[in-house]
């Protein structure tokens, strides 16, 4: 895509737009869907929505991954006790999807496993499937994170919240 065609669609992209995408019911859905998986494991799941970049990370090109990393730390994905933190990051202006594992899971999970996730939820969004899309997406995580991270026999502390960051 080129620069000029980015920074329409950014522009272009409303936040009603968003909020009718990811309304209510879809939130709490997502929400729902969040706290029945980490039951199952010791992972922390964070999920972010933001409608579009401001114009200056535009015009410094930062890609939606980019900014997948910046607000793993910025949430603090990344501070969590035995580092099994994951964001979902849904870029809505390009609709790109970004998943962002923490160094004690990314060393146990390729990338490509991510990568699988984040097309078919692409897919769906791109039907107009969000809950769905975000559902099976958050259900193949929690496949992942429960064959790698299973929950501590000592309890599982909620380290993070649950409910889902507009941006």
């Amino acid at each position: 895509m080129k620069r000029w065609q980015r920074m329409f669609r950014h522009f272009s992209t409303l936040p009603w737009q968003v909020r009718r995408a990811f309304s209510p019911p879809v939130l709490q859905a997502i929400e729902q869907a969040i706290v029945a998986s980490e039951l199952h494991h010791s992972g922390e799941v964070r999920f972010a929505v933001e409608g579009s970049l401001d114009w200056l990370p535009l015009l410094r090109g930062c890609t939606a991954r980019q900014r997948a990393l910046a607000l793993f730390g910025q949430l603090g994905v990344w501070d969590t006790a035995q580092n099994t933190g994951v964001l979902v990051y849904v870029l809505y202006a390009e609709r790109r999807i970004e998943i962002v594992a923490d160094r004690g899971i990314a060393a146990k999970v390729p990338q490509a496993e991510w990568d699988a996730i984040c097309n078919d939820m692409r897919s769906a969004f791109r039907a107009g499937r969000y809950q769905q899309g975000a559902s099976e997406g958050l259900q193949r995580i929690t496949a992942l994170l429960a064959a790698h991270f299973p929950p501590a026999a000592d309890g599982n502390p909620d380290e993070l919240p649950n409910r889902v960051v507009f941006l």
